[in-house]
């Protein structure tokens, strides 16, 4: 005679239609059911500005355990639903880039993202917040987000990754614009720039070791500006990025803070978590120390992102 296992509380999934993973939403059912789920909340929505509803509905109807189905976008909108309330994240990362599954060891692997999701540990992660709107990877203006706009429109569908660095060939010509960067209060840069970005893990859009000391529970956010121009320029930015430690490049300049403001002198384009959000003349940006609480791999595990230090300590 076989055991049932333990059923548990109320699970809700969000998820993006749209993407795609193993053997998609019908596999992801199968896979819940086996793990004794007791009530069962379903939302699919066509595109990710639409989850933040869903998450707010479920959060009210009492969900023990939140599972994001989608890419980057679709966890920052997740993501900046369920900020502060406490309630466990699980990420299936069935999206393009996935840059803040890779961060955190979680493979592209639908059992195995479902298995953490349910059975990994627990960990409380920061969050970053721009101009109101939460973040869990990076955000900026400029350069990347020119870029981003750009993968978004129907290229990363067909290129994928690779999306990134054909549209960043197009950008590198770009004019540098006047900023004025205040970091907790103090003017730190004045000048012009082409890309300013705040990093809350390392790796950014299209696998760019941007951030070399960063940790997403360490109470800060990383702040970097670069001055780069023209194809030579950012060739000589990226490539010491690639092979060193990226404030190495004397085109970049980088720094920690807890909260920044950006004021540029021309209308920037800028990006959350790798989605375009518009255009803007001021950025408001700030950590949210343990916003997050998110199931990530267990010690041991193959994926697991291995830190020492206790979660959600901030430095005093």
């Amino acid at each position: 005679m076989l055991r049932k296992r333990p059923r548990i509380g109320t699970v809700a999934v969000v998820a993006h239609r749209k993407k795609s993973l193993g053997g998609g939403l019908d596999e992801l059912r199968r896979l819940l059911a086996d793990e004794g789920v007791g009530e069962l909340l379903w939302y699919e929505v066509p595109k990710s500005k639409k989850a933040p509803k869903k998450v707010k509905k479920a959060l009210k109807a009492g969900a023990r355990l939140l599972l994001v189905w989608g890419g980057d976008g679709m966890v920052q909108r997740c993501v900046d639903a369920a900020a502060e309330s406490g309630v466990p994240v699980g990420i299936i990362p069935a999206g393009t880039a996935n840059m803040f599954a890779r961060n955190l060891g979680i493979p592209e692997d639908l059992p195995e993202a479902v298995r953490i999701a349910f059975h990994g540990r627990e960990r409380r992660l920061d969050l970053g917040r721009v101009n109101g709107e939460h973040f869990a990877v990076m955000a900026g203006a400029g350069f990347d987000a020119e870029m981003i706009k750009d993968a978004d429109r129907g290229l990363k569908e067909r290129m994928g990754r690779a999306a990134y660095f054909w549209t960043g060939l197009r950008h590198v010509r770009g004019d540098l614009v006047p900023m004025k960067i205040k970091v907790d209060g103090a003017k730190w840069f004045d000048g012009e720039a082409s890309c300013v970005l705040f990093g809350n893990v390392g790796t950014i859009t299209g696998g760019i070791e941007a951030f070399d000391d960063a940790r997403p529970d360490d109470g800060w956010l990383e702040v970097g500006v670069t001055t780069a121009k023209g194809p030579v320029q950012w060739a000589r930015t990226l490539g010491r990025m690639s092979v060193g430690r990226s404030d190495s490049s004397p085109f970049v300049r980088m720094t920690r803070a807890r909260r920044i403001t950006v004021k540029f002198g021309a209308p920037m384009a800028y990006e959350l978590d790798g989605g375009a959000k518009g255009t803007v003349t001021e950025l408001r940006a700030e950590v949210v120390p343990g916003g997050l609480t998110l199931r990530v791999p267990a010690p041991g595990d193959a994926g697991d992102a291995g830190d020492a230090e206790e979660p959600g300590v901030t430095p005093g």
